[in-house]
């Protein structure tokens, strides 16, 4: 991952401070390193943070506070550094919205790492939400519709991923089965429609992708939705 992203740093001992804004620094980040909390929180309004890490526990505005501050105004990742391992002060965090905890005393190695882990998740999540059409995300392996996962069992998800992968183009319902259950499958091939309307079901507007081709198969054409349909039966 490039690192090119801008972290805020909230944290009252000067040479841990320090230590983590030069290390980070190093490694590619944009570390803007406040003394305590008031600080942090006029950084906050003038300038965007891809992340934000808070020591709880600092004079005047506590980590705790800024973090609910920061959340009312702003989605931002955010983690908290603390040597506080009272499972109510984690709990309070995360229900404050923190995305994780990192326990002093810590590796740099580990945090950077965390640092990267946290960033990336969030990223992937912006790209989804910001997408528009049906697509599935390869490193996830979960589908999106219109930025919102689509939920899915294991065997749907693996028939949905089929027909993605051969856009208009007619399967047929032997070439489902042989795909999703093997050549040892000894069941019904009306399986296959069930399946599709789990699918279609599940995909809401964009079920019409899904295309029934009488007396041959399925066809599947990618972020088609329902208002476009052409008047071609949705029955299988």
């Amino acid at each position: 991952m490039v690192n090119m992203n801008r972290i805020l740093l909230a944290e009252d001992n000067d040479d841990l401070r320090e230590l983590i804004t030069d290390f980070l620094s190093e490694h590619g980040f944009d570390v803007y390193a406040a003394v305590d909390g008031e600080d942090a929180w006029e950084a906050v309004q003038t300038t965007r943070y891809q992340l934000v890490l808070l020591d709880v526990m600092m004079p005047g505005m506590d980590g705790f506070t800024l973090c609910r501050k920061i959340r009312e105004r702003e989605s931002v990742p955010v983690l908290f550094l603390t040597a506080r391992v009272l499972e109510e002060d984690q709990l309070r965090g995360y229900e404050l919205g923190a995305d994780d905890y990192i326990l002093k005393p810590f590796s740099l190695r580990v945090l950077l790492a965390k640092c990267q882990a946290v960033l990336e998740r969030y990223q992937c999540g912006m790209q989804a939400e910001q997408r528009k059409g049906l697509w599935k995300h390869e490193k996830r392996q979960q589908f999106f519709c219109d930025g919102q996962p689509v939920e899915l069992q294991s065997l749907d998800f693996r028939l949905l991923s089929y027909f993605y992968e051969n856009p208009n183009r007619i399967l047929t319902r032997e070439q489902i089965i042989l795909k999703l259950w093997g050549y040892e499958y000894a069941g019904n091939d009306r399986s296959v429609d069930t399946h599709v309307k789990n699918l279609r079901k599940a995909l809401g507007d964009y079920g019409s992708c899904i295309r029934t081709i009488v007396k041959k198969g399925y066809i599947f054409e990618r972020n088609k939705t329902v208002k476009e349909q052409t008047g071609e039966g949705q029955e299988g």
